[in-house]
């Protein structure tokens, strides 16, 4: 929180001060852990959705094992096999890597990736093989290899058909992130129990927090309905 707010909200009621700078860093972590899953597992599943589209079962097939997987056991169970498992890994508490998995953030982080990452693979993939064929084969035509059609063609079109579903995987993700509290991750949900317990108003504590994921949810509505509209304002009737 900021050293000025902090400052004004010290010499005020001690109940409004302690949870506003609760429900800050809170969200700070909420919006850091969700932005952050996001864009790596967007980053993942790109490549993975072009693989689930071969031909090859070598390669397709471990990509389907995995997105069936992710997308058919629970998020928390997830979170609790990547928080208390990596600690269970032998010698990895003498390595580099104990000090960044020791802190729950991290084993969060990448639960929360390699779900999402899982559902966005199949969320893109499907975008991809509804490509219609008239536009691949007027790419070939035009003499485009197989890079060239993917990068001009195939995944610009496939991104204004999976915009829509995408969002829903992001307000998914941002109400999932609530879990994120049971392996104590101070996240808006983890800032609402510390204010439930200390000052016992658990209505006041949780409806709050519900009022700011609704706000954030908001939010991603309407960046994500003026990013449909922009991928496809080609579709708009010209104006006279």
């Amino acid at each position: 929180m900021p050293d000025f707010l902090a400052d004004w909200l010290n010499q005020n009621d001690i109940f409004t001060a302690t949870t506003v700078i609760h429900y800050w860093d809170g969200l700070v972590t909420t919006v850091q852990l969700v932005f952050m899953s996001l864009l790596l597992g967007l980053v993942l599943a790109l490549p993975l959705a072009i693989m689930r589209t071969a031909k090859s079962p070598y390669i397709s097939r471990p990509i389907w094992l995995y997105t069936y997987l992710f997308r058919g056991t629970p998020l928390l169970i997830q979170l609790y096999i990547i928080y208390y498992g990596i600690a269970q890994i032998e010698g990895i508490q003498d390595t580099l890597w104990w000090t960044i998995f020791r802190e729950p953030f991290y084993p969060a982080l990448l639960a929360f990736t390699l779900n999402t990452a899982a559902y966005t693979t199949e969320i893109i993939r499907g975008a991809i093989v509804a490509t219609p064929n008239g536009e691949i084969e007027a790419a070939k035509a035009y003499g485009m290899n197989w890079a060239l059609r993917m990068r001009r063609i195939v995944l610009p079109s496939a991104a204004r058909r999976a915009v829509q579903a995408y969002s829903n995987e992001v307000i998914f993700m941002l109400h999932a992130s609530a879990i994120a509290s049971v392996v104590t991750i101070v996240d808006l949900t983890g800032a609402a129990r510390n204010i439930y317990s200390r000052f016992y108003t658990p209505f006041d504590a949780f409806i709050a927090v519900a009022v700011l994921y609704m706000l954030l949810t908001f939010i991603l509505v309407y960046v994500f309905r003026r990013l449909e509209r922009h991928l496809l304002r080609h579709q708009r009737p010209l104006s006279h």
